[in-house]
């Protein structure tokens, strides 16, 4: 928030600066001012990208910010609920991924999108058995056919939150 300089290994917002940033995007000024940081009168992009650099220089990319569920005030890692469901052998048939819609009550909540032979009720049953910290456990899941998938291969993790929203009941608005 503060776009300070942060210690080496402390994880934050990756910036990106040089001649090759834009100067913004076209009559969108908001979205520029989300996109772009000036500090020290240098021109950022802001990648959304969550890391840090290392005592060598290198950059160790951890998660992406647009991946997080903000829940009762703290940040929880959808890719970290994703790898320790995919640890659970017996999520091994299970074709999932995490994404977060708003909950009235604590800001945010997790879903469990997911694709296998398996019931709503059996996922929920087996997700409480495989002993995930309670603010990474999945405060709901959605049984598709098939789980959406950009052109890449890569999960669509924005198709899949509009159709969690959807089957939940929850407005975009």
């Amino acid at each position: 928030d503060t776009m300070e300089e942060l210690p080496l290994g402390e994880d934050g917002l990756l910036l990106v600066g040089g001649a090759q940033i834009m100067r913004g995007y076209l009559n969108d000024p908001e979205r520029t001012e989300k996109a772009i940081a000036i500090i020290d009168g240098k021109r950022w992009y802001k990648t959304g990208d969550k890391g840090h650099v290392d005592e060598d220089g290198f950059i160790t990319i951890v998660d992406r910010y647009s991946r997080f569920a903000k829940i009762g005030g703290e940040m929880i890692s959808l890719g970290a609920v994703d790898f320790k469901i995919s640890e659970n052998a017996d999520f091994d048939s299970i074709n999932h991924f995490a994404v977060s819609v708003p909950d009235g009550s604590k800001g945010e909540k997790i879903v469990l999108i997911y694709a296998g032979e398996q019931s709503e009720e059996e996922v929920k049953g087996m997700l409480r058995q495989i002993g995930l910290p309670p603010l990474m456990v999945p405060g709901a899941v959605v049984k598709v056919d098939e789980l959406p998938r950009l052109g890449s291969g890569k999960s669509d993790v924005q198709t899949g939150k509009k159709i969690a929203m959807e089957r939940l009941g929850i407005s975009a608005n």
